[in-house]
């Protein structure tokens, strides 16, 4: 956010800083196409509508390519296509990639054996 042109170097209040962000986030979940997804938008990732907007980029990119084809000297443009997975900070590759596919190992639960054996007696009288 802070990268936005409209981004204040300071905000005046609470208020200031939440009316801002009102009309940010929409902006930027609804809106903007992120380059890290594919240029798609974070609302059409998170609700399936990617794929059909591939599909639709292609056509479109098809008919340019085919109505001016000297204009795309490598042949006919694709669009970009979503990874498997999408990240806010990508782990860097010398990292073990395969922690990452599996949920997180936990250690067994403590035991707790009674400190005297008289606690576990049962009286059946």
């Amino acid at each position: 956010m802070k990268y936005q042109p409209d981004y204040p170097v300071r905000f005046g209040s609470l208020v200031d800083a939440r009316t801002w962000a009102q009309t940010c986030f929409p902006w930027y979940n609804d809106e903007h196409h992120h380059s890290g997804i594919a240029l798609h938008t974070p609302h059409d990732v998170h609700y399936g509508l990617a794929g059909q907007r591939t599909i639709d980029r292609q056509s479109a990119l098809l008919a340019a390519f085919q109505a001016h084809p000297e204009r795309f000297p490598n042949g006919a443009p694709k669009p970009p296509q979503l990874d498997g997975a999408v990240w806010i900070n990508k782990p860097k590759k010398d990292h073990d990639d395969s922690r990452m596919s599996h949920a997180p190992t936990r250690s067994p639960a403590p035991t707790h054996a009674p400190a005297r054996a008289e606690e576990t007696k049962i009286d059946l009288q």
